[in-house]
């Protein structure tokens, strides 16, 4: 009886040790083979794969102890796919709870308003830790990887900050700011007015874009954007200079020259009436609705002030007037 006592008390000693001894071990400071280590989790591997990956990024523990260590948390079957950045001082309980809460190590791009798609790509090409997939791509092939063949890219990317983990693909990131694109695109057109001289969607984004390029200014937009509805109306050329300028692409040098304004090509909105043939930039929210929802004027000219507003004109004696007073360049500035 005194043997089974002593067995038992010894065995309990040693549990206790033991506890103690995991306990200390899940708050200690891992050591790591480098400051930071990024370790990335792809979706549906199994959690002896998650221990062998973060001890092949570089943290030194065996990968069956800390196999044995997600089995003992009850936390197991909860570990995320994802892409995670442990530093100095992280402990093991650090790891469990970031892989089981989804702490993923973020990075993000942002994508500005009015940037054309070429900026887009650049940016995307820059980007730390994007898997570069889509820049060897035609911009065909890139639309029908995004379900969209057949249609151009510009313009079709919504300007926002969009998050990503390591190794996410740039197509991905895309994809989501095509989404977004799309469904910014629809709520503006479902909120259209019925005076408007767009008549689908897609013209929607086009005017979008060019009111976007004309101006940052938000007090201007929804007046840009009548006057162009109102020269639609009656037939009266765009005559836009950011048009010409998307539509000249390597051949612009910064000077707009008079010249340039002669030149025919798909988007000289002063040698061909009506809307260019795709939109020149990415559009954000505002200049979207401003585009279906232009502020009531009977304005057909505009002329910058130079202090980032525009002096609109009825009448093209006023224009005149306004271009006088407010000092046109001789590269044409001014609509």
């Amino acid at each position: 009886m005194r043997l089974i006592k002593r067995i038992f008390w010894t065995m309990w000693g040693l549990a206790l040790l033991l506890a103690a001894a995991s306990g200390w071990w899940v708050l200690t400071p891992m050591s790591m083979t480098t400051p930071t280590v990024d370790v990335s989790i792809a979706p549906q591997t199994p959690v002896r794969e998650i221990a062998q990956a973060v001890t092949d990024a570089g943290v030194d523990i065996p990968p069956v102890v800390l196999y044995a260590f997600f089995r003992a948390s009850g936390q197991s079957r909860k570990l995320r796919a994802g892409s995670y950045e442990l530093s100095e001082g992280n402990t093991p309980l650090d790891l469990l709870r970031k892989l089981s809460r989804g702490e993923e190590s973020l990075k993000a791009i942002s994508l500005i308003d009015g940037w054309t798609f070429r900026q887009f790509k650049a940016a995307l090409a820059k980007a730390e830790g994007l898997k570069h997939d889509t820049q060897d791509l035609s911009d065909d092939e890139l639309m029908a990887k995004l379900g969209m063949p057949g249609v151009a890219p510009e313009g079709r990317f919504f300007p926002d900050t969009y998050t990503y983990g390591k190794g996410t693909s740039e197509l991905h990131v895309m994809q989501r700011a095509a989404n977004a694109m799309t469904k910014q695109l629809a709520a503006a057109w479902g909120q259209r007015q019925s005076d408007i001289q767009v008549k689908t969607i897609d013209e929607a984004l086009i005017l979008a874009s060019i009111v976007e390029k004309e101006t940052g200014r938000e007090s201007d937009r929804s007046t840009i954007s009548r006057v162009f509805h109102n020269r639609l109306a009656i037939g009266m050329p765009l005559q836009t200079d950011p048009t010409v300028i998307y539509g000249m692409f390597d051949n612009f040098d910064g000077n707009l020259r008079r010249a340039d304004l002669r030149t025919d090509h798909p988007w000289n909105t002063y040698t061909r009436k009506g809307l260019p043939p795709t939109p020149i930039a990415m559009p954000g929210r505002n200049a979207l609705k401003a585009a279906v929802q232009p502020a009531p004027s009977n304005a057909l000219y505009f002329v910058a002030k130079g202090d980032g507003t525009s002096h609109f004109s009825a009448t093209l004696d006023e224009h005149n007037a306004g271009v006088n007073r407010y000092q046109r360049r001789a590269s044409g500035a001014g609509q």
